[in-house]
């Protein structure tokens, strides 16, 4: 069974040869070229042959254009910081046009899938995309956007409009220029410990339900990662997807206390920080065993709820990709 096999179906909820697994990672200094950042990559695939390779450039390479200034400066996750904000007023909101997606950031992305592709011509690769509300976090910085969407909405949804519309015409670029089999989209701040629901649903999801109706009709494997300690599922679980992330171990619910009508697979089971980080190849192991028994060797694959740690022990990523070829049949 080859991998694109082996996901849908495991997607669809139907028996495979072995749980599906993979782990993806930041990488700090190689994301500043398309070259370095392509073999970074393409290296880390064949170093552990996970079964889908999630792209991963700088999580600021969608707003850097804008004028956002960032620096690595040692962060073990390999976050680069923040360093300036081009959003400091809520009237900055309307300053934001669409850019063009074929020219800096996105651009050298295009350049960076290219190459990957070349090396990887039958591995599913997707290809990281942050909402337009995670975007407006990174570009204004969460105490302003809050502000900005109980005091200027209006202000505010202008420059999400903008954002929206820089994110299709990335993702058409996507659609006529590579050869990706779907989409990591990543949604910051859809948690009850950052929003209310009502306000995720004015804020976040009509821009997420947009771009995700827009995605490519070839592309078979799109996930969306929802960060927060707190995750809203259920506002995700009726969209165009496939694949559902969160941080099964480190936040609320966990896999065995997940109630939720969802059609596609979840992701999950290890925690990027307590097990990934800070444990040892036993307890990924006992941690694995605990995911397979919870859900039945069925629409599971086994992975973290995001990025992991650039210093996570190689044994431990050793010790997760073997399992699944011993114990997890």
């Amino acid at each position: 069974m080859n991998k694109r096999e082996r996901l849908e179906k495991t997607i669809l909820g139907e028996q495979t040869d072995r749980i599906p697994i993979a782990l993806w990672r930041h990488w700090a200094g190689d994301d500043q070229r398309s070259a370095d950042l392509a073999r970074s990559h393409v290296k880390f695939m064949l170093d552990y042959d996970w079964d889908f390779l999630p792209i991963m450039p700088s999580q600021h390479y969608m707003v850097t254009d804008y004028g956002l200034q960032d620096a690595w400066q040692g962060q073990s996750w390999g976050y680069r910081d923040i360093i300036k904000t081009p959003v400091q007023r809520t009237l900055h909101w309307t300053d934001l046009r669409p850019i063009d997606p074929n020219r800096g950031q996105f651009g050298k992305q295009i350049q960076c899938l290219q190459r990957i592709r070349d090396a990887l011509p039958e591995d599913p690769i997707i290809q990281l995309i942050h909402s337009p509300l995670s975007q407006a976090l990174f570009l204004g910085g969460q105490d302003l956007l809050l502000r900005s969407m109980r005091t200027q909405p209006d202000r505010l949804r202008t420059g999400l409009n903008s954002l929206t519309e820089t994110t299709l015409r990335f993702i058409e670029s996507l659609k006529r220029n590579t050869q990706i089999d779907g989409v990591l989209y990543v949604a910051n701040l859809a948690s009850y410990t950052d929003l209310s629901e009502a306000e995720y649903r004015d804020f976040g999801l009509p821009y997420d339900t947009k771009i995700l109706d827009f995605l490519s009709p070839d592309w078979w494997f799109n996930m969306v990662q929802v960060n927060g300690s707190t995750p809203i599922l259920h506002l995700f679980a009726d969209l165009p997807i496939q694949v559902l992330n969160w941080s099964t171990v480190e936040s609320r619910p966990s896999l065995g206390r997940i109630k939720l009508d969802f059609n596609g697979a979840f992701c999950g089971g290890l925690g990027e920080e307590s097990h990934l980080h800070l444990g040892t190849p036993t307890t990924i192991r006992d941690a694995a065993r605990e995911a397979m028994n919870v859900m039945g060797r069925r629409r599971l694959i086994l992975g973290s709820g995001r990025s992991i740690s650039i210093t996570s022990p190689r044994s431990n990523l050793e010790a997760a990709r073997d399992i699944v070829n011993t114990t997890l049949r």
